[in-house]
């Protein structure tokens, strides 16, 4: 358990789980994280010990750490959601509730699942490059956690950053795109039901990539939208395909990110995908076609919404007192032909 991780009070979970777990089928025990990289190191010595399963309680930080240990092994990979955006547990529709998340638990259903490698570091929900990994960084760098600090950041930094030039080769060859950001998607989302890859499968051999072509202010909102309306493959501004190994360069070094975590990186970024390359435990009750927007969805929409009607009025307003500015000067320029004649 990182008791670090996310926003919500964290000293009433072991209570619940000692409450919930199955004791005629789990012997169980609980420890709480110390520093950075500790999750990763009682993983590492749980799946030597060849444990049942590794439950990771936090976000998607503590699940990357936890699950970077396990890969390649018998123990499987438990999420009791408690982080910032729960990326990982949402896609694969685990309770965000601690009582019903270790219900799940209960159920013992393990999938093997794919994984990740950027720049050899694993990752299990998404990586990429470009203006995630920029506001992973500001992110990191902001000491608050939750959904409106990230929200924060990207309204604040978005409109000022540049793109980068790309070439990106994979098996289907190579072409040079100018790009916002470039995302590799082993799981739909970031988090917080934020969709950057709807149709992404964590089962196919395959990872998704998402390449966001350059945009102007008026078209940001509808992005937003799209991404929390699970649409964003269908905005024009974005091209998507699959593949199981792709090699990106760029311009010069900067940040990569892994499940949100930021490093700096050399210009050459490789990545691919490592089929069923991890235990998990899933949710078998889960049901993709029943699952609804969130109400954190509709708000975003909302609020989204608003941003492109106020945006597309001042967009009128200004173009209204461009033509108008215009009119004005032919008529000062009528007056004073008409004033010399």
């Amino acid at each position: 358990m990182n008791p670090v991780s996310g926003t919500l009070e964290k000293t009433g979970v072991p209570k619940i789980i000692d409450d919930t777990i199955d004791k005629e089928f789990y012997d169980f025990s609980i420890q709480e994280t110390q520093y950075g990289g500790h999750a990763y190191e009682i993983a590492l010595d749980a799946r030597d010990k060849e444990y049942y399963a590794v439950v990771a309680i936090g976000g998607d930080g503590t699940v990357n750490e936890v699950a970077r240990a396990l890969t390649h092994s018998g123990t499987a990979l438990g999420i009791v959601p408690c982080g910032s955006g729960n990326g990982l547990a949402r896609h694969l529709m685990l309770p965000m509730d601690v009582r019903r998340a270790v219900e799940t638990i209960n159920m013992h259903t393990i999938h093997a699942l794919d994984y990740g490698m950027i720049n050899d570091k694993p990752f299990f929900c998404t990586c990429g490059m470009g203006f995630d990994a920029f506001i992973s960084m500001k992110f990191a760098e902001a000491g608050r956690r939750g959904p409106m600090t990230y929200l924060e950041n990207i309204l604040r930094e978005g409109l000022r950053y540049k793109p980068e030039t790309y070439e990106i080769c994979d098996e289907g060859g190579t072409t040079i795109r100018k790009a916002f950001l470039i995302s590799c998607a082993n799981a739909s989302q970031y988090g917080n039901n934020a969709y950057i890859a709807p149709q992404a499968s964590m089962s196919d051999g395959l990872l998704d990539v998402t390449i966001m072509e350059p945009f102007d202010m008026i078209e940001a909102p509808q992005l937003s939208i799209d991404m929390f309306n699970k649409t964003i493959d269908k905005n024009q501004r974005i091209k998507t395909f699959k593949t199981r190994h792709i090699h990106v360069k760029r311009e010069k070094p900067g940040f990569i990110h892994f499940d949100g975590d930021p490093v700096m990186a050399s210009a050459d970024v490789d990545i691919r995908v490592e089929p069923q390359g991890i235990n998990v435990l899933v949710n078998p009750l889960a049901h993709k076609e029943k699952r609804q927007p969130s109400a954190m969805q509709t708000a975003f929409s909302v609020f989204f919404n608003d941003i492109i009607a106020t945006l597309s009025n001042k967009h009128k307003l200004k173009s209204q007192a461009g033509k108008m500015f215009l009119r004005n000067d032919k008529t000062k320029n009528q007056d004073k032909k008409d004033t010399q004649q």
